[in-house]
Parts: C-alpha cells; structure tokens; sequence
C-alpha cells in the first residue's frame, strides 16, 4: 500500500455497522455515478441485516454529516467527510495492473529520460487515459538547483536569451532588456566569465552571492557595464522559488469531460474554465507537503474554492535532487482505492527513469 499522509483527527465514532453501510455506499456511488438506497445496498452487499436497517443506518449518518440526500432522488450520496473516512480508514488499495504497468513504461520509455519536460508530458498524458482522471504534474522546482552552465544568446541589439542549464536535464530561459549594445565578442567573454564564477552553484546561492561572486570578472567597458545588469537584476533573473504556471503539464481533459459530474453545459464549462486557471492550479499542486507520501485532498479540504468539487491524489518524483510532483485532478467521487496506486506507480516510474 502505499504510503499516505497522516491525518490530524478521524472520527472514530462510527459503530461497525455504520462503516459497513457507509462503505457500502461510498462503492455504489462511486461505481454507478447513482445516489444509493437502502435495497441497493441490501441486494449489492451482504450486511446481515434487512433494508429497513440500513434505511436507518443511512439516515443516521446523513445526520453525522457523511451523507446527504438529494431532493430529487431516494438514495444518498457521500459527502467529503465520508470519502476522507473511507481513504482514511477503509480504503483497499488496488495495485495496478500488469497492462497498466506496462503501458506507463511503454510511454515512458519512448519518451526517454535525456529531456525532464517531455518525460513529465509523457507520464501525464498516460496517467490521465489510465486512471480515467485529469493528470497533472509540476517540473522541479529549481530553488536548490545545480548551475551547470550558462549561455548568452543575441536576440536583437536590445536584447539577450539567457538559458541556464539545470543539473538533471532541466533548463530555464529568461529575456534580459539591455540598454547597451554588446558586441559578439563581448557577449562571449561575459558567457565565459559568468560560467567560471557561476557553474557549480545553486541557483539560491547565486541570487544570494552574485555582487561578490561577479566582482571584478571582466575587463573594463561594455562587458562591465553588461556584468552590471546581471547583478542589478540577479535577484529576478535566478529567483526560482515561486511556482510558475509555465511548469504546469496538464493531461487531456477529455477524460473528465465524459464523466458523470460534467454531463451538464454548466458543470463542463466549470471544467474548462478552471484548467484554464494555470496559476490556481500550478500552486495549488506545487505548494503541497508531501514528505514522501502520497497526498489526497477532498473537496472542501483544497484552499482554492474552484477546487472544492475535486479531489487531489499527488505524489511527488525527484531528478538529480529535485522535486517535481505528479498526479491527478478528478471529482470527489473517486475510485480511491486505483488512483492512488497508480499515482504512486507513476511517480516511483517518472525517478527511476530519470535516474538512468
């Protein structure tokens, strides 16, 4: 199984019998997308006691607050309290199976490990189709990143493409305005100099560092003046601590579309709208603590409102010391017991591919 976060408090007050219903009808909803009833449950689970009792049982958790009971329909559907308990305590986790490990190392591997951004788009594009949720994933985040090296690339006499290549294969790239004119020759000698006094490095310690690091480092003239720039605006330039919407890789949201909860104009253009919310999504998904476990919020657990009809199942990879995280959007009614394996299976697959 694999490993989940702690929970702070769980309500330990469900008799026996109320576990059993409340599993039973956490499974039929999330089966059949249906509202349960009492003879549903009695024909569909073997509980010992008749419908009627269940009918009560049901009834007494509706006032616990794990049900509730849509006006135009008998039965009763989960609340988040109620998927929360069966994660937290009656959840099976379901190991994915031998086709679905092999089509997740099938995509993988034809994306190879030599570039992070399009081994993520790979994992995330087939982590959608198999758990039939919205995959989602973040790149490393860079704050403690390794500089291996730094080009300058001439845009236009006003200016410069710096790309900085990332220990583990990741790159960033950042425009830089210059209000001088630097002549090819230049430009080379301050590449050469930044990489001398910069290669090696974190990009944290370069932002906390780089008046000293570059004092001194080139000749007098239009490279000192260019060397200027980079410590004036180093802070912006190698500031890699917020979470960036442009790291955000989103699978086909086809998948969710053609589930239950999205079948109305509504509910779907709710859907489109809010994966075109990048921002909320890339921190909602890169601010979660994960401490080597996977994470799942439900519903009215997530902070931003937009997600409070959506549950998270996350997990996080690493590449040459970073963090990145993956998993998958979907509605709260959720077959936890797969999705969260999958996630797990996928984000122990994303390191180890990257590793070699």
């Amino acid at each position: 199984m694999p490993g989940l976060e702690p929970k702070d408090v769980v309500d330990r007050s469900l008799s026996e019998r109320e576990q059993q219903v409340l599993e039973a009808v956490v499974r039929t909803y999330v089966e059949t997308a249906e509202p349960a009833g009492s003879r549903t449950v009695s024909r569909g689970f073997d509980l010992g006691v008749s419908a009627a009792t269940i009918r009560n049982t049901m009834s007494d958790l509706e006032a616990k607050g794990y049900l509730f009971h849509p006006h135009t329909s008998a039965g009763r559907v989960p609340t988040d309290q109620a998927y929360r308990f069966f994660v937290d305590r009656l959840m099976e986790p379901l190991a994915p199976s031998p086709a679905e490990r092999a089509s997740l190392e099938r995509e993988l591997e034809r994306a190879g490990s030599s570039a992070v951004e399009r081994l993520i788009l790979h994992a995330t594009r087939v982590l959608s189709l198999i758990s039939n949720e919205l995959g989602v994933a973040l790149a490393p985040r860079l704050e403690d990143a390794v500089l291996e090296k730094l080009e300058l690339i001439q845009v236009s006499s006003s200016k410069v493409l710096l790309v900085a290549s990332i220990r583990g294969g990741v790159v960033r790239t950042v425009y830089v305005d210059l209000p001088i004119e630097v002549p090819p020759e230049t430009l080379v000698a301050v590449t050469l100099a930044l990489n001398e006094r910069l290669a090696g490095l974190s990009l944290s310690e370069i932002r906390r560092t780089l008046p000293q690091r570059l004092r001194d480092s080139t000749p007098d003239g239009t490279g000192q003046e260019l060397i200027n720039i980079f410590v004036q605006s180093g802070a912006e330039l190698f500031d890699c601590s917020a979470v960036d919407a442009s790291q955000l890789h989103l699978g086909p949201t086809s998948v969710l579309a053609s589930q239950p909860e999205f079948g109305t104009g509504a509910r779907l253009k709710g859907l489109i709208d809010l994966t075109d919310q990048r921002d909320l999504l890339a921190a909602a998904v890169g601010n979660r603590e994960h401490a080597g476990r996977i994470r799942i919020t439900i519903g009215g657990e997530n902070d931003a409102t937009a997600l409070s009809d959506f549950t998270l199942v996350t997990a996080e990879y690493s590449v040459g010391g970073l963090r990145g995280v993956i998993g998958v959007i979907g509605p709260t009614r959720m077959p936890y017991e797969k999705v969260v394996t999958i996630v797990d299976y996928t984000s122990s697959l994303v390191t180890r591919v990257l590793a070699t």
